[in-house]
């Protein structure tokens, strides 16, 4: 094999793992070091934040090569979707399923550092990351399952700070599940012709004209929640300030995408990562004391 193959090799396997587009991984990310500080009450120990860290993008690079294998007959039928590796032949299926298994495997590593009920509820997280990519076939909101999916590691976070799953926890994987469906159905009102013509199902799809109420909506019940949850961790005023630039932000994808446009619905859809490092960013200032340990 020549250079040029082995790094067309290369290539096509950071396609397959989506390490071109972090997009996806910083969506996983903000949620979790969220729920990092706060579990830890702005004091977090640095070798969790590291082991997230880590784990996030692996477990989304896992995600991408299992949800490629599983899309491997639709994504040909998508114009966004129609080049990558497993379609194009770069890459057999076989290598993405080997590609997923080696990837959850060194984050599994990284999750034995921590305490075991964190370990505990890697299992469950493992599932509902393998099996999001077959909801489309019967669920009409899948959005609703990758938001279970990409804020596993909120409960993860707080059972390895605290030992306890407290309400603010499932608050703040709940309001993960309505920001999930407000920023994937914006991408997926990118795909919603291609998804109609061959059978999938989607929020876009579900909701039809009512798309951008739904998506509007959604973001609502994403910062009602979050300001709940400031209330129960007695979050400070940077917190609320940091809600209220993110509501500025979802103001502007109305803007974005109340045209139904692929170009404005996908660039809706790739702001989300400034939503959540405002969030984030308000959570660390609204603790006086913080900072890794």
């Amino acid at each position: 094999m020549t250079l040029a193959q082995i790094a067309a090799r290369l290539d096509a396997y950071e396609r397959l793992v989506r390490l071109d587009k972090p997009i996806g991984t910083l969506l996983l990310l903000w949620p979790t070091l969220c729920a990092v500080w706060i579990a830890s009450e702005g004091r977090p120990r640095a070798d969790f934040v590291i082991i997230f860290a880590l784990g996030t993008l692996l477990m989304r690079s896992a995600g991408c090569a299992i949800n490629d294998f599983a899309d491997r007959g639709f994504d040909a039928h998508v114009e966004r979707t129609r080049l990558r590796p497993i379609v194009a032949g770069e890459i057999r299926p076989w290598e993405a399923v080997a590609v997923a298994g080696t990837l959850a495997l060194v984050a599994f590593g990284f999750v034995l550092f921590l305490p075991p009920f964190a370990i505990q509820l890697s299992f469950v997280a493992l599932f509902v990351a393998a099996t999001y990519p077959f909801t489309k076939r019967f669920f009409w909101f899948p959005q609703a399952y990758l938001g279970i999916a990409f804020g596993f590691g909120i409960p993860m976070a707080f059972a390895a700070v605290l030992g306890t799953l407290p309400a603010a926890c499932w608050w703040l994987l709940l309001a993960n599940v309505f920001w999930a469906l407000a920023y994937d159905t914006e991408y997926a009102m990118v795909d919603r012709e291609d998804d109609k013509r061959i059978g999938l199902r989607t929020a876009a799809i579900a909701l039809g004209r009512f798309d951008v109420a739904g998506i509007m909506g959604f973001y609502a019940a994403t910062l009602a929640i979050l300001a709940w949850v400031g209330i129960l961790a007695g979050l400070g005023a940077a917190y609320y300030a940091g809600l209220g630039v993110a509501g500025a932000m979802i103001g502007y994808h109305w803007f974005l995408i109340r045209g139904r446009s692929r170009d404005g619905c996908f660039k809706a859809f790739m702001h989300n990562n400034w939503v959540g490092a405002a969030i984030f960013a308000g959570t660390v200032l609204s603790y006086p004391m913080t900072g890794l340990r």
